[in-house]
This record gives C-alpha cells, structure tokens and sequence, in this order.
C-alpha cells in the first residue's frame, strides 16, 4: 500500500513539473523588468535637437513647415522665403513614414496653417513600391489632419534627378498617384516640379543640382521656391475652398 501511494505521488510531482514550471517563468516574466533597452529611432537625435531648439527659441504658431528629408533640410527657408514665418525641420535620409511618426513633436505643435513635405525620393530607393509611398502621404495626411483639419497640406513630388534617374519611373508613378490623391481633399495641394526641372534632352537640368546629383543647388533651390511660393500665400491656388 506504501509502496503504491509512493509511486501515485511521484507520478503526479512528475506530471505538475512541466505545468508548475511555465506558471514559475511566465509569472518571472511578468514581475522582471526587461534589461533589454528599447531601440532608438534613428532620427531621436535630431528630433531631440528640434525640440532643444524650441525650447530655448520657441518658434511662431499658425505659420508655415517645412519637413521631410534632405531636399528640405538644406532648403535655407529663412533666405528664400524672406517675407514669410517658417520653420524648417528636415531631416535628411529620412522617408515618408518618418515624417508620420513625428509629426507629433515637429509638426503639430506650430499649429501651422500649411505644411510643405517633401518625402519619397529615399523611399523608393529603399525599395517600396510607389503604392507604398502613397499609402504613407495618406497617413502624413490623417495624421496632420486629425489635429488641424484647416491646415493645408502642400506635397512638393519626388524630384527628377541625375544620381537615381534609373528609378525615375517608379518615382513618377508615386507622384501620379499622390497628385490623384490630393484632387480628393480641398486643403491638400500638388507642386509640379518634374516638368520644370527636364531640359530639352529629356533629362534633368544638371545646373540644378550640386555635385553629387542628387540634392538640389542654389538653382534648384531657386526654381522650386518659386513654384511652391504661390502654395504658401493666403489667397495661394484654390484657397477659397480652405475656408
């Protein structure tokens, strides 16, 4: 009789074993704190540093951004658009998405009264599809929207240029379906850009871009500014439909 209830005993130590040790760890794992640090966006940074910045020189409300990648972060607003309040928060190699995930700390605050981004070109050279690029302007859009319904949107396309002319029909078939897009909404607005920016010979213009023939030089800088100037103005292109 012992030697039985011996054997029943150890039978069901053995069976609760494997049950008693998954309770032990998932409970472990519930009261330990993760050692594992939480990754960095590669852009905290420089976030961080515009926000270091407002705070030392909080900048105007109710005026104009500018964002998006390096096309835009070396784009001197101050110099080109003197007569006008912007602030400027490009951050370089940066995608549309990037642009959506801090529109909370670099855009919505300024409350601005238009928002020029200017976002795909790293995009598609990353490899994402033109739907892609379009599904992540809608989410910039939802997003600045959601908190500022009046605020106009001004979406400058990818640009043509001489270092990824390979990938030129792909960034064309982002901004057809963006430009479509942007027909839907009364506060958004599309730059055409590309045509002003082809010579004659069907390929970009090389004294509008630096060196490296991607990013833009002063008369690249020249020439987009003004085409995106009449977008900014208060009575600018279908501004009696923002009201």
């Amino acid at each position: 009789m012992t030697s039985f209830r011996t054997i029943a005993a150890a039978l069901l130590v053995v069976a609760a074993g494997p049950a008693a040790a998954e309770t032990k760890a998932a409970k472990s794992a519930t009261t330990q704190p993760s050692t594992q640090p939480a990754k960095e966006s590669r852009w905290e940074k420089s976030i961080r540093a515009f926000e270091e910045r407002d705070r030392k020189d909080p900048p105007p409300t109710g005026e104009i951004v500018f964002v998006g990648s390096s096309s835009i972060r070396g784009w001197d607003t101050k110099r080109y658009f003197p007569d006008l309040k912007t602030i400027q928060r490009g951050f370089g190699g940066s995608q549309v998405a990037d642009s959506v995930q801090f529109a909370d700390r670099i855009v919505i605050p300024y409350r601005p009264r238009v928002v020029v981004l200017y976002a795909g070109d790293n995009d598609i050279a990353g490899g994402k599809t033109p739907q892609r690029v379009l599904d992540d302007y809608k989410a910039f859009v939802r997003k600045v929207h959601a908190a500022l319904p009046k605020t106009r949107i001004v979406y400058i396309p990818i640009k043509p240029s001489i270092a990824r002319w390979k990938l030129v029909e792909k960034m064309r078939q982002a901004n057809a379906l963006i430009e479509a897009y942007t027909k839907t909404g009364p506060r958004l607005r599309y730059v055409d850009i590309d045509k002003p920016m082809i010579g004659d010979d069907g390929r970009p213009r090389k004294e509008l871009f630096a060196k490296d023939g991607l990013h833009l030089s002063h008369e690249g800088y020249v020439l987009w500014t003004r085409l995106v100037r009449p977008h900014l103005e208060a009575e600018g292109p279908r501004a009696e439909k923002d009201k």
